[in-house]
């Protein structure tokens, strides 16, 4: 897809959101969902996503939506950084086809990086043990401020 195609409605992240889809939640509030990657890059990869927009990409979201979830991006990181304790944080936003996005609802990836750890590719890690995402989840969320 281009930067410049139409939302489509019937994207994985909209089916999350509207609950049509399971995931593995660590938070949400009114304006924002974090969740667990189910292909993670690296152990703890949280994604996070705005609830309130239909932007695809950072080109499209209203101001005052991507300050509701940049924020959240913030405090989903500090809390994955507690949680796992990871020598570092990679934070990724693709936007399309071109730039290496895949879904294309505008999201915000958070993957924990470990210095003797390689990580996955985008879009070319196995999917993980949903016990083990709840686990992580749990974790990441006890830490949130």
């Amino acid at each position: 897809m281009s930067l410049h195609d139409a939302y489509d409605p019937d994207n994985i992240f909209a089916k999350i959101l509207r609950g049509d889809m399971p995931s593995v939640k660590v938070w949400e509030d009114d304006d924002v969902m974090a969740f667990m990657d189910v292909f993670p890059q690296s152990e703890g990869h949280v994604l996070v996503v705005s609830k309130t927009s239909q932007a695809r990409n950072i080109l499209e979201i209203e101001p005052e939506a991507l300050a509701r979830l940049t924020a959240a991006v913030q405090r989903t990181a500090r809390a994955v950084e507690k949680a796992l304790k990871p020598d570092g944080l990679s934070l990724m936003q693709f936007n399309g086809d071109a730039g290496g996005q895949t879904v294309f609802h505008l999201h915000f990836h958070i993957v924990p990086r470990w210095a003797d750890r390689a990580m996955k590719g985008h879009g070319h890690a196995p999917m993980a043990d949903a016990d083990h995402l709840k686990d992580l989840a749990a974790r990441i969320a006890a830490e949130l401020d």
